[in-house]
């Protein structure tokens, strides 16, 4: 493509997509696609991607290909050399994390570094909403409160914690929010996450329940409000970070903890180290890092992200980019299903000759579990189930493998889409649209090229 790029390749398919294959392979758009396909315009696919398409007849007219789709940043109002992914530099951190924020620091973990049934910790994803606070120099010392609609407000240590609560370890997936945000069109508001939002960690502390009955919550008490050490970008102490809340049901739910362990090692700062919440198959923003305060309350909280749009998503479908309306929006809770292919990644070449590829991935669903995964080559012309593990306990991820057969050497796309208990499975695009980007969870396309 040449001269001023308008919008994004995503836009241009979003919009025109007849257009779009017109500017993305030099297809002409009074060209009737099965003749394009079948001629000069299937070759300049075919170049574009690296490979002749075994499955060329089964892909969706508008639709763009996942070997430009992945690979295509943000375009701007004027040309701009293409830009490539900025990769995480931080003590204890793998540098193949990708940086989607810096201030508050943001960043993702690739599908194919999600290939451990145990996500390690220097591969778990990083999200912040404030300033990093220092790491607590005895941690046995950090200090957290019961108060608010109780009937014997708590003042504990985390060595109190320890010493008189039963402990547990759970693996269990914990996800932002966010997670599949970039999917949306038009663009969502927020950090662009793909699937990397997500992680799988062994998770060490006490219930929460356990705590709270100590305190003894009032019939009054029918929200919780979470509040942190980490200090707000602005610099100013009085404002909180972020104060999210959950039901009390979900708060009492026996994997929601209080933790101060992931994976055997004491809880790293950047993961919310001394202490933390873990409310597993929520959006991520109710876990809050750093701990210092649990306050019950007689009504919903309102606190920093919990208001207005923030981890809300629709009651009724709305019209993508229109104004919200606040009415038509309720707490996000129990986070969609999802599966992801983390071997082979995304743009693997394969010798040629191959006539078998085999796939594995993970797949989560909330407060659900996943009870089939499918996998696709022709896109989404034909399924084929895949092997589904069983999870390790309740909120665990499980893991999924498959065996697919090719014809011939080529470019493929493999689809993975989940279903969850409940029968809902996951969509071919991003649905719901929302203006903070909730929800996103459109089946997982990694292309790869045989030969």
């Amino acid at each position: 493509m040449t001269g001023k790029i308008e919008r994004s390749i995503e836009e241009l398919y979003a919009d025109d997509p007849e257009r779009a294959d017109a500017v993305v392979f030099g297809r002409r758009a009074d060209v009737n696609r099965r003749g394009f396909l079948g001629g000069a315009g299937l070759a300049a696919v075919g170049a574009t991607v690296g490979g002749t398409i075994p499955f060329a007849h089964n892909m969706p007219a508008g639709l763009m290909p996942a070997a430009l789709a992945q690979a295509q940043p943000a375009a701007p109002a004027a040309p701009a050399a293409p830009k490539g992914p900025t990769y995480l530099n931080y003590p204890g951190k793998s540098d193949k994390l990708v940086v989607i924020g810096e201030r508050p620091l943001v960043a993702e973990t690739p599908e194919s570094l999600l290939d451990d049934d145990t996500t390690p910790i220097d591969k778990f994803y990083v999200r912040c909403n404030g300033q990093i606070p220092e790491a607590a120099k005895e941690p046995d010392k950090w200090k957290i409160v019961i108060d608010g609609e109780v009937n014997k407000p708590l003042e504990l240590t985390l060595g109190e914690l320890k010493a008189k609560y039963k402990a547990q370890t759970r693996r269990m997936v914990l996800e932002c929010g966010g997670n599949g945000r970039s999917f949306f069109t038009p663009r969502a508001s927020g950090n662009q996450w793909t699937n990397g939002g997500a992680g799988c960690a062994e998770w060490t502390g006490i219930r929460l329940a356990d705590v709270l009955k100590t305190a003894g919550i009032k019939p009054s008490g029918i929200y919780t409000a979470h509040y942190a050490a980490d200090l707000h970008l602005s610099g100013d102490p009085s404002k909180p970070t972020l104060s999210r809340g959950v039901r009390i049901a979900k708060a009492m739910d026996p994997d929601s903890m209080i933790v101060w362990a992931m994976n055997g090692q004491p809880l790293p700062n950047i993961h919310g180290g001394p202490v933390r919440l873990v409310y597993p198959g929520w959006a991520g923003s109710t876990s809050q890092k750093w701990l210092t305060k649990i306050t019950i309350r007689d009504k919903e909280h309102d606190g920093p992200g919990m208001t207005g749009t923030s981890y809300r998503v629709t009651i009724k479908p709305m019209v993508p980019g229109d104004k919200a309306d606040p009415k038509n929006f309720k707490i996000l809770e129990s986070m969609p299903v999802r599966s992801i292919i983390t071997s082979p990644a995304h743009g693997t070449k394969i010798p040629a000759g191959t006539r078998e590829v085999k796939l594995r991935g993970a797949s989560w669903a909330g407060d659900h579990t996943v009870s089939r995964v499918d996998v696709s080559i022709d896109f989404g012309q034909t399924w084929m189930p895949a092997q589904l593990g069983k999870p390790k306990n309740r909120y665990d991820w499980q893991r999924w493998t498959a065996s697919l057969k090719v014809p011939t050497d080529g470019y493929y796309e493999i689809w993975a889409r989940a279903m969850d208990s409940r029968g809902v499975m996951q969509p071919h695009v991003a649905p719901f649209w929302n203006p903070s980007g909730y929800g996103g969870n459109p089946m997982h396309r990694v292309a790869i090229l045989i030969g």
